[in-house]
């Protein structure tokens, strides 16, 4: 259920004629999901990240397999997707990528 709501999510960013927000966001130290999302909208508007659906056509085949959730994070002033993603083999692994330029900066396997 929950894949098929983020992979529906996505249609709908892809489809948004404006920036979009993405599917999570996590201030650390903030719980309030409405204020992380507000904060994640406004960071798109203000050119400080990339919307979801652009950031993932720059890096769909740079990942090791599906991608089944996302959420975007701030660390330290700098914002972060974060994909699970499961290979064919099954194993699962959180990808880090940082907003705005898109590159990869840490792979783990869970």
């Amino acid at each position: 259920m929950r894949r098929l709501f983020i992979l529906a999510f996505a249609a709908v960013i892809a489809a948004a004629p404006m920036p979009s927000a993405p599917v999570f966001a996590h201030d650390h130290g903030a719980h309030d999901r409405r204020h992380d999302h507000d904060q994640a909208r406004l960071a798109v508007e203000r050119g400080e990240i990339r919307p979801l659906a652009e950031l993932l056509a720059m890096i769909r085949g740079k990942l090791p397999g599906e991608i089944t959730g996302v959420e975007i994070e701030r660390h330290h002033d700098q914002w972060l997707y974060e994909f699970i993603v499961v290979d064919k083999g099954g194993r699962l692994y959180e990808v880090y990528v940082d907003a705005l330029s898109g590159e990869i900066r840490r792979t783990r396997e869970k």
